[in-house]
């Protein structure tokens, strides 16, 4: 969310009618009793969910009246965001705050807490302990609320109802082939009673129809290009878009069922060319395709399983040089990435269980719970950044796998270092993105002795570079010693007679570290010029502050 966007959401929630189940205020003047905010974490996910909301929220610095008075909780914003950490470590499933936004309003600071609905079937626990909300009271969630989340899980999914009037004439005869050859491949040992069976038999046996009727399942994977018709409102499509490094469009197209046969076609369209890099220590390239295929297939047949048909919106796969973005509509049920990994089990639930149960039929999928670790595993064999998923919309999830080196360090670092672990090039992964991690994480990099720099503004560190032979490449994060930039400064004078302060900031610009920045670099030009001055007395001012002239001063000639 933008600061402005922040705005407008704290002002709609300032003109509430008062405190509601979902929504609470806190004046948190100094600090705020840690368990109390995991016991009202648990409370506005769980309550969320019962009122069908997308997010709940907690407002630190307004009063119950819902007066702005500025909160000091937590100033430094490393510890603000490191209470993601620990609030996660004591939930089920690691759920944690969709985000937290600080905004400062000329009454004061304020801090929203955006937290995420309890998962459908299952309620948020904090501490093993499941709270609700009575009115503006914190209270334990009570039986009927807890049957009524838990009993979310046994509702009769999208992809299972029964579309009135088809027929098994509405599917497509090619996709039923394709089908029984992959039951066929995932079921060796059934192999001869599965050619016995007719069309009709076999839909029942993988259980796509439910008592001969055609489900929504059915239609999604095999059903013909015109038996959309029986999904409307929904959609049940997958838009392939190709697109410049301008980000114009340069091609497209629309896949339609039976999406079994169309996630092929759908493959055919990208452009897998041979991507080609230098190792060190050799003159031949290395070369593997730009994609790895199971990585692009894991990742479009999730879009198929996990998308939330209700939502009435097409899958989408853009294509870019060297890039692919899938999107698909729905939230991430398990919560985070780092959830689905670090567990490496099936999720709790799935939102179109029938059709999931289809695609693992269909050996399409599987539901051991290790497709996205093994996205990410593939990847870092390949030395490649690994898959960057942006779960910053609610009602969507967007999936970026890189196709290119975008750091050389850390990929070399990959090459030289295959026994790091998945969780450690993760970190990594994010500092090479310039993604922001925890302090905690930074130390950790750090003890290993992979990356360098003040927190939050680290880099890959020199041990790497030493490894990886690409000192040039460090030092553009690693700053030079002060002196030397002095030195820059003086030669300048020495030379030129004088320089304005636009002069000095463009003859240190691309000497200062790229980890700091453009207000940073500023900054330090200041304090190198004051220390020249006033310490040193080797320059002096003689324009106005406002236009400075900078000399050497007399008694340094």
């Amino acid at each position: 969310m933008t600061q402005e966007e922040i705005k407008q959401q704290l002002n709609s929630l300032l003109n509430l009618p008062g405190e509601t189940e979902w929504v609470e205020f806190k004046e948190a003047k100094n600090n705020c009793n840690f368990d109390d905010i995991g016991k009202y974490f648990s409370a506005l996910s769980n309550e969320a969910n019962l009122k069908n909301r997308p997010d709940g929220w907690s407002v630190f610095g307004a009063n119950k009246s819902q007066q702005i008075v500025g909160t000091n909780y937590r100033k430094d914003k490393n510890s603000l965001n490191q209470l993601k950490h620990e609030i996660a470590s004591h939930t089920n499933n690691h759920i944690t705050f969709i985000e937290i936004h600080e905004l400062i309003q000329p009454d004061g600071r304020v801090i929203l807490f955006q937290v995420p609905p309890a998962q459908r079937g299952n309620p948020t626990s904090w501490k093993g302990h499941n709270y609700g909300r009575d009115g503006e009271s914190l209270v334990a969630l009570n039986q009927q609320e807890y049957d009524q989340i838990r009993n979310q899980s046994n509702i009769s999914d999208w992809s299972a109802q029964i579309c009135e009037r088809a027929t098994i004439d509405d599917l497509d005869k090619d996709a039923i082939f394709k089908a029984r050859y992959e039951y066929q491949v995932k079921n060796p040992r059934l192999k001869n009673d599965i050619v016995s069976w007719d069309d009709y038999t076999f839909l029942k046996k993988v259980r796509i129809t439910r008592e001969g009727n055609i489900t929504h399942a059915a239609i999604i994977l095999l059903g013909k290009a015109d038996s959309v018709q029986f999904l409307a409102p929904s959609v049940a499509k997958i838009s392939w878009v190709l697109k410049d490094e301008n980000n114009l469009e340069k091609d497209y197209k629309h896949f339609s069922p039976p999406l079994i046969l169309s996630t092929d076609n759908t493959l055919n369209k990208i452009r897998n060319l041979k991507y080609r890099y230098l190792p060190d220590n050799t003159l031949f390239p290395f070369e593997i395709p730009t994609y790895e295929p199971y990585v692009i297939r894991e990742a479009l047949h999730n879009c198929i399983a996990h998308q939330d048909y209700a939502l009435n919106s097409r899958i989408t796969l853009i294509e870019r040089p060297e890039e692919l973005i899938f999107t698909n509509a729905g939230s991430f049920l398990p919560g985070n990435v780092a959830n689905v990994i670090e567990r490496d089990s099936p999720p709790l639930y799935y939102r179109n269980q029938f059709l999931v149960d289809a695609m693992v039929n269909f050996n399409m999928i599987d539901t051991v719970g290790g497709g996205i670790k093994r996205m990410f595993t593939l990847q870092k064999q390949r030395s490649f950044p690994l898959p960057s998923y942006d779960l910053s919309n609610p009602v969507q999830v967007t999936v970026r796998i890189f196709g290119k080196v975008l750091d050389e360090n850390y990929t070399r670092t990959l090459i030289k270092n295959t026994n790091l672990e998945l969780s450690t090039v993760i970190l990594l992964d994010k500092v090479q993105k310039k993604i922001k991690i925890t302090y905690s994480e930074s130390n950790l990099l750090k003890k290993q002795g992979l990356i360098d720099g003040r927190f939050p503004n680290v880099f890959v560190s020199s041990s790497i570079a030493s490894i990886t032979n690409d000192k040039s490449g460090y030092i553009k994060y690693k700053a030079f010693d002060k002196q030397y930039y002095k030195d820059l400064v003086l030669n300048f004078l020495k030379k030129y007679k004088s320089a304005s302060r636009k002069e000095i900031n463009r003859l240190l610009e691309n000497k200062l570290s790229e980890s700091l920045s453009d207000k940073q670099r500023l900054s330090k030009v200041k304090n190198l010029l004051f220390e020249m001055a006033h310490k040193d007395k080797s320059i002096e001012n003689v324009g106005s502050n406002r236009s400075p002239k900078w000399v050497l001063k007399s008694s340094y000639n």
